[in-house]
């Protein structure tokens, strides 16, 4: 199959219009990748095919290597950092949280629950690591039809469900003021926001709201905000649109200040991001 130009230690980012709710990101060389701990709005799922790292996501600490399938659910916290200076090299797929739910019903799996968590956050089974392999081998493809890449993530997303059933619904209810915390920072993220306003929002205390909202969501308020903030610079950079613009619109200070966070949370320049 033929493989993306592009220099080991630079990221590869592959997405197709057609495919909206797949993007895929790979590097053969990320000795120097570093990344902030952050979360997804996106389901995420990696093959490590070189080097050694720490992998940190949600309770799980693992150190990790070649032939390691790395299982991210949304909106927790998480990171994988190169432990060695060796080639860690790897390809990571985000799948859209709600296609996944929709494949999730169809199979019988949490019918009435919309998406459900994966239970497992690493597994080293053999044919679930080539399969993502494979997987990407042809979806990057370009002499390859829309028809069989579309079968093929289908396929292969069935057969994980299939292996990694997804964890019970969780018998701990949602705190309703702290939801309404992020609820307020979704719809204001991207102007200056003070944690009073978001305090006032809950009815909670600055304590109080800065404590229970890690616990609920794996990281603190102001977290949050640059978390939502990338999250939407991402959006708009697949968009194609102008780097300063989207640092503008985002609430980023200038573009360097966008610069320097995108980096940390995405391990990339918003330049090779957008590609």
């Amino acid at each position: 199959m033929p493989q993306p130009a592009t220099p080991d230690a630079l990221p590869y980012f592959w997405r197709d219009a057609a495919l909206p709710f797949i993007e895929v990101r790979a590097i053969a060389d990320g000795r120097k990748v570093r990344y902030g701990r952050h979360a997804h709005s996106t389901f995420s799922i990696g093959a490590v095919t070189g080097g050694r790292s720490t992998y940190l996501n949600g309770e799980t600490l693992a150190h990790v290597s070649a032939g390691a399938v790395v299982v991210v659910n949304p909106e927790v916290v998480h990171a994988c950092n190169p432990a060695a200076d060796e080639a860690w090299a790897y390809r990571m797929f985000y799948l859209d949280t709600n296609w996944l739910a929709m494949l999730q019903h169809e199979l019988g799996f949490g019918a009435h629950e919309g998406f459900r968590p994966f239970e497992q956050t690493l597994t080293w089974q053999p044919d679930l690591f080539a399969g993502l392999n494979a997987l990407y081998e042809l979806i990057v493809d370009p002499q390859e039809t829309l028809l069989r890449k579309e079968s093929e993530i289908v396929a292969y997303f069935t057969k994980l469900q299939q292996s990694l059933n997804p964890a019970p619904a969780s018998a701990r209810e949602p705190n309703d003021r702290l939801t309404r915390a992020a609820e307020f920072i979704d719809a204001n993220y991207t102007r200056t926001l003070k944690l009073e306003e978001i305090c006032a929002a809950a009815d909670l205390s600055p304590s109080y709201l800065i404590r229970a909202f890690r616990e609920q969501y794996g990281m603190t308020p102001h977290a949050y905000v640059v978390n939502r903030r990338i999250e939407f610079s991402r959006a708009q950079l697949r968009r194609g649109r102008a780097i300063a613009e989207v640092a503008a619109e985002a609430g980023f200070a200038d573009q360097a200040h966008l610069q320097r966070t995108f980096r940390q949370f995405v391990a990339a320049t918003p330049g090779q991001y957008r590609g």
